[in-house]
């Protein structure tokens, strides 16, 4: 039985680009994110209602989220986490109403990670600038550059992995309840392979984010 990504069409470009359903998926929620957003954010009000003021309850969420661990200087990257964090709620329960969760795709999960590491790097570089940031790699001994440097390595592997393994391992579990008791257990199981942990996932995911930021911020405080 497969139960990695599927490809469903190829793009007729440089020799052929494979679009697995896994992407598609993840283009559907972009997509539904930016019909949310722009339909609540269209007419703003001073008194919120309706969808602008689910989205602001939501907004609140994250914004304390996030600075409960950073401080107010964290507020500089709300957005970024916020937006990761709603694709991956999605992303990973999606599960839960039939459709193969994206994030059980070693590529998405990857692509997210790296992403994130980027921008954790980008952040310290703002806050420190460039010779701060290489400066950095050796302090507060020399003697520690090179786990300095690995850490840049493992530290999107172990997001990518972490992610990875969690989603794909409920995935399995669940099509194998599937398969062989059908009726009612699936229903039980979904709520916390497809659902609990879903969300557990994406909290650790942005959690780790939040951190990885947060210590470069601290660097510059001191």
């Amino acid at each position: 039985m497969d139960f990695g990504p599927k490809i469903l069409f190829v793009i007729p470009l440089l020799g052929g680009i494979p679009v697995t359903d896994s992407v598609v998926v993840s283009w559907f929620i972009v997509a539904f994110l930016g019909i949310i957003f722009y339909m609540g954010g269209r007419h703003l009000k001073n008194i919120p209602e309706g969808m602008q003021n689910v989205l602001e309850i939501i907004l609140d969420f994250i914004s304390s989220f996030v600075t409960d661990v950073t401080g107010p200087k964290g507020e500089v990257i709300i957005p970024y986490i916020g937006t990761v964090a709603l694709y991956l709620i999605i992303a990973n329960v999606i599960g839960a109403f039939g459709i193969s969760p994206p994030t059980r795709d070693i590529n998405i999960a990857a692509s997210l990670a790296v992403l994130t590491i980027i921008y954790v790097i980008y952040s310290s570089i703002k806050a420190r600038g460039f010779k701060g940031w290489l400066k950095s790699f050796t302090e507060p001994l020399g003697i520690i550059l090179p786990f300095k440097i690995l850490d840049i390595f493992t530290r999107p592997l172990s997001l990518a992995v972490r992610l990875f393994g969690n989603i794909m391992a409920g995935f399995i579990i669940m099509e194998l309840v599937k398969d062989f008791v059908p009726v009612l257990v699936p229903s039980f199981l979904s709520l916390y392979f497809d659902f609990f942990d879903g969300l557990i996932q994406a909290v650790v995911f942005s959690l780790l984010t939040v951190m990885y930021v947060h210590e470069g911020m601290e660097k510059m405080e001191d």
